[in-house]
């Protein structure tokens, strides 16, 4: 039982280093919240149930990340939101924060809004997300467009 034990640990500490060593493949330093900082683009698609009825949705958005854990929303535009057919286009000064780990994953979670589960590529140029809410089915990608 002991040794079976042992084979489990050293198992699971190999698939670990694995794992992480993809991720710093090619010298690419483990993820941080500084790995994203800049201006992004984020579009997604899917589906939401806003009424009891599922509906399909859109979402395009500018997002600065600050490189600290937090973040500002510019600009964005969703589409078929509540179910109605509407396109509707958020005002800026939207806020949230985000987290980013070592193996590149993370959170995000826009303030009084939706949350979001993150696979981020190492060097911080993209992101995907899915979206974590109940009665959501929305994913989508994150591109930088601007290092400022």
């Amino acid at each position: 039982m002991r040794n079976e034990l042992m084979i489990g640990r050293l198992a699971l500490a190999i698939v670990t280093a694995t794992a992480c060593g993809a991720v710093w493949a090619n010298g690419a330093k483990p993820c941080s919240p500084a790995t994203l900082s800049g201006t992004y683009v984020f579009s997604a698609t899917g589906y939401g149930m806003p009424a009891g009825v599922w509906a399909p949705k859109a979402i395009v958005e500018v997002i600065h990340f600050n490189g600290d854990g937090t973040l500002s929303g510019i600009a964005a535009t969703v589409a078929n939101r509540a179910g109605d057919g509407q396109v509707v286009a958020s005002p800026p000064g939207g806020t949230g924060t985000y987290t980013a780990i070592d193996n590149c994953t993370g959170t995000l979670t826009f303030t009084n809004g939706p949350s979001f589960n993150l696979a981020i590529d190492p060097k911080g140029d993209e992101v995907w997300m899915i979206q974590t809410n109940p009665n959501n089915v929305l994913q989508g990608s994150v591109k930088r467009v601007s290092r400022d």
